[in-house]
């Protein structure tokens, strides 16, 4: 699907290494190939525990293996299902919310909150109907810190395993202990590769963002297990536009590295966390198409800081960074999409600057089956 000599290039040590090919971000093929050998096969980010809280909450996910659903059962328990009936596939639900059981709302087939079929009209005559094996169909799903990951594939390893040492370098900022308190959802009309790949350089930010968060430099840290991490380097929380003094104080007890700026990660294959010294937010992109995403900007502030009466006037200052510095990423990568689509491009030089780029690609060719 992608010459050799091109995807050579791309893999070549940095100081003499090109950008990937146009057809890493534009060939319908290689979304496929994607689908099939990464998307359906790794663990990606849902949502925090704590959005759902009581028992019959639930909400619903758009993903590469098709819509799943998050539930809160009557035992407490939070559980995973594949988002349909049944009977004839309709989808169950949609957006959030709670309910003390699940109606389809094609033909009322019904669902207890464990998944069981409790439901069932005029199946009395069908042969061999058996109830328990009509249950919805679970979805594999851990936690880390209060964050929900799925996975579609029984063999993946666990996801600590996954997380490698991500717990480690993040542990002094305690992120059990946070809670989500702001969301947005955008939809870029470019490759989930994109999205990625700006989260994890500085090298735009003196340039797109030069209104808003302004030039950044970084630094490029170890990692174990399957993930990437840049550190900006700063004595201040950057989660707060220059200008504006952050409102809420650093974390209790955050080690001499983390005092030093904010932890840029991405989780392979479709997520950030973006960890600061008093706050964290991620930006969790689900790939639609070749040239499509979905992307999930969420914000989450120590526990202890909510009981502030004032807490929502000082948060919207955070609101306001990640917001705003989101829409300006998705400007820019609309339209570098667009401009993948030339007939006349070509891979250009990368910077050093570029290293954890070059890093993300070659962790996506690295579990495809490429061919020239």
């Amino acid at each position: 699907m992608l010459d050799r000599d091109a995807l050579a290039a791309a893999t070549a040590p940095l100081s003499r290494a090109r950008s990937m090919p146009a057809g890493f971000y534009t060939d319908p093929a290689v979304f496929a190939a994607e689908r099939e050998h990464i998307l359906l096969k790794q663990w990606f980010f849902t949502c925090r525990e704590e959005m759902l809280p009581n028992a019959g909450d639930y909400r619903a996910f758009d993903t590469p293996g098709g819509p799943i659903l998050l539930l809160r059962g009557a035992d407490g328990v939070l559980r995973a299902f594949a988002n349909f009936c049944r009977h004839r596939g309709s989808l169950l639900v949609e957006g959030e919310g709670c309910t003390k059981r699940l109606i389809c709302p094609y033909h009322a087939w019904s669902y207890m909150l464990d998944g069981s079929l409790w439901g069932c009209p005029d199946m009395k005559d069908a042969e061999g109907f058996d109830r328990i094996e009509n249950g919805l169909v679970p979805v594999r799903m851990e936690t880390w810190n209060g964050f929900v990951f799925c996975t579609f594939a029984d063999d993946s390893p666990p996801l600590i395993e996954h997380l490698g040492d991500l717990p480690e370098r993040l542990g002094s900022h305690r992120l059990g202990e946070m809670r989500c308190t702001w969301r947005i959802t955008l939809q870029p009309n470019c490759n989930w590769k994109l999205i990625l790949e700006n989260a994890m350089e500085t090298y735009h930010t003196g340039i797109v963002h030069k209104d808003t968060v302004g030039k950044q430099s970084s630094r490029t840290l170890d990692t174990r297990g399957e993930w990437l991490c840049i550190q900006v380097i700063a004595g201040r929380s950057i989660a707060t536009l220059p200008g504006t003094a952050p409102p809420f104080a650093p974390i209790d007890g955050l080690d001499a590295d983390a005092r030093q700026g904010t932890y840029f990660t991405v989780i392979h294959p479709t997520c950030q966390f973006a960890v600061s010294q008093d706050c964290m937010w991620w930006l969790n992109v689900t790939p639609v198409a070749h040239d499509r995403s979905i992307l999930e900007v969420g914000g989450c502030f120590p526990e202890s800081v909510l009981a502030d009466p004032e807490f929502e006037a000082k948060a919207a200052a955070y609101y306001k960074r990640w917001e705003d510095v989101a829409l300006e990423d998705v400007g820019i990568l609309e339209k570098q999409q667009v401009a993948l689509g030339s007939v006349l491009y070509r891979q250009g030089p990368l910077s050093w600057r570029d290293d954890e780029v070059q890093a993300i690609g070659i962790w996506v060719l690295d579990h495809l089956p490429l061919r020239a």
